[in-house]
């Protein structure tokens, strides 16, 4: 199965949180946005029904608290979004989206390392 909506910028701060913590309920989830910026209970809500609706969710009703899953694994969903990105932005050019993430000057050493490993493995034909 794959995403067929885009999540929204406030949807993907909710589904890494989901990632990173397994299924949570609408008080956890909202409990750990609020560690970064002030946000309400019955926003934090809302955006959960939305996201169910749209397919990227899906609530456990069993219990009195619905407990939210996310229907995609994350990497699929960076994978997907990256090529809408591509597609989009940068004409299906996988070089001239690297030369732009890699030209802003924020790639640490160890990054660099590690793309220059993953690209030696790419050579190599290896995945």
């Amino acid at each position: 199965m794959q995403m067929t909506v885009k999540p929204t910028d406030a949807e993907l701060e909710i589904l890494r949180l989901i990632w990173q913590n397994g299924p949570s309920t609408v008080r956890q989830i909202n409990d750990l946005l609020n560690e970064k910026k002030t946000v309400g209970y019955t926003t934090t809500l809302k955006l959960l029904q939305i996201m169910a609706q749209k397919g990227i969710v899906r609530a456990d009703k069993s219990d009195r608290s619905h407990v939210y899953t996310a229907l995609f694994k994350e990497d699929e969903t960076q994978h997907q979004l990256l090529d809408q990105l591509l597609q989009a932005a940068f004409g299906g050019s996988a070089k001239k989206l690297v030369m732009q993430a890699l030209g802003n000057g924020k790639t640490s050493r160890s990054e660099l390392e590690e793309i220059k490993s993953l690209i030696s493995k790419l050579e190599r034909g290896e995945s």
